[in-house]
């Protein structure tokens, strides 16, 4: 085809300019046979031959050289009437987190936790973070939204600070000091009872 149709193209817009610069009504110009007879041919065209055709055009150019997904499956096309596939999209795309029923982000927060303790500089904020955890674990247990149960347990906020200290390497943990031995009185009186 060449380039027949930007030819034609432009000899209808250089008839048009004309017939405007001479104050003509574009209807009043005859058309000429050749263009008339183009125009018969594009209306018996079928759609899909065109199409057809612009593709066939398009890849001997090379315009479909080096796609992204050349020789590769599409992603997602396997989800079939899947109402939720852009929100997927924006989660996967953004790395968004955070988003999910409390039960299961609590889990996940459960199994990070001790890192994010092992950041923190003093015991106190150890404290107040372990403090945050156990309330919104108690707070997503009273909550009845649905999902799944609550299971992540609570934590002693007293032996995870002991922990973190263990962890940043502040020693060994005070040895448990062995009672003192009772007095002779008190085994005796403890005897008779």
């Amino acid at each position: 085809m060449g380039n027949r149709g930007a030819d034609a193209y432009r000899r209808r817009m250089e008839r048009a300019a004309r017939i405007r610069a001479a104050g003509l009504p574009e209807q009043q110009e005859e058309e000429t046979t050749g263009e008339a007879e183009l125009r018969r041919r594009k209306e018996r065209v079928d759609p899909a031959s065109k199409a057809d055709y612009l593709i066939r055009d398009a890849m001997m150019r090379g315009d479909f050289d080096n796609l992204q997904y050349a020789g590769k499956p599409i992603p997602n096309l396997g989800e079939a009437n899947d109402p939720d596939w852009w929100v997927k999209g924006l989660i996967e795309r953004e790395n968004i987190s955070g988003l999910g029923p409390p039960a299961l982000l609590l889990r996940v927060e459960d199994a990070k936790l001790d890192g994010v303790l092992d950041g923190m500089p003093s015991a106190a904020q150890v404290r107040e973070a372990v403090e945050d955890f156990n309330r919104r674990i108690i707070e997503a247990r009273r909550q009845l939204l649905g999902g799944p149960p609550v299971i992540t347990p609570l934590r002693d906020v007293e032996r995870e600070v002991q922990r973190w200290r263990l962890r940043r390497g502040g020693g060994a943990p005070p040895a448990a000091q062995p009672a003192p031995p009772r007095p002779w009185w008190r085994r005796a009186w403890n005897r008779q009872e």
